[in-house]
C-alpha cells in the first residue's frame, strides 16, 4: 500500500496560543465566592443580567490567580447553551488548573435549578480527568448569589 505524502500542505494546522495583557504579579487572586461573585458582577451588562441567561467561565492558576474570563453563551430567558468541550478547550489553551462557572438567573431566583445540577456534576468530573479542578459554580442575579461550594453542592 503506497501512502501520498505530496498533499501534507492541504492539513489544517493546529496552534495553541495564550496571549494575556496582564504581567502575573499583576493578576487579580480569588479567596471566596464573594470575590469571584463581584468581579464577574463587574463584568456582567447590567442590561442583560434580568433579560437572558449568560454563562461565563473564570481561568485561574494553580495560585488562583485569575488568567482570564470567557463569556461562553447568551441564551434566552430560561436557558443558554453549555458545552463542556468549549470550556475545557478553553481551559486547557488559558493553562489553567482551576475554573469557576457562572451563570445568571433573570428572574432573579439564585436556587439551582436540576439542569444547573447536572451540568455542574459533568464539568466537575470532566475536570477531574484533565486535572482541572471546579472550585465552584456561582448563579449571578443583580442583588445576590449562589455558591454551590459555599452551600456544599459541589
Amino acid at each position: 500500500m503506497e501512502t501520498s505524502t505530496k498533499n501534507w500542505q492541504m492539513v489544517s494546522e493546529v496552534e495553541l496560543v495564550y496571549k494575556t495583557r496582564v504581567k502575573a504579579s499583576e493578576r487579580l487572586q480569588i479567596k471566596s465566592s464573594k470575590e469571584a461573585c463581584n468581579l464577574l458582577q463587574s463584568t456582567w451588562d447590567q442590561g442583560k443580567i434580568e433579560y437572558f441567561e449568560q454563562f461565563k467561565i473564570l481561568f485561574l492558576n494553580h495560585s488562583l490567580k485569575v488568567l482570564g474570563l470567557y463569556e461562553m453563551s447568551s441564551g434566552g430567558i430560561t436557558g443558554t447553551i453549555v458545552d463542556i468541550r468549549m470550556i475545557f478547550s478553553a481551559a486547557l489553551k488559558a493553562n489553567a488548573t482551576n475554573l469557576m462557572i457562572a451563570h445568571n438567573h433573570p428572574s432573579g431566583n439564585t436556587t439551582p435549578s436540576e439542569a444547573d445540577k447536572a451540568i455542574t456534576k459533568k464539568i466537575k468530573q470532566a475536570g477531574e480527568i484533565l486535572d482541572i479542578k471546579l472550585l465552584d459554580h456561582l448563579i449571578i442575579t443583580s442583588e445576590s448569589y449562589y455558591s454551590f461550594t459555599d452551600n456544599g453542592a459541589l
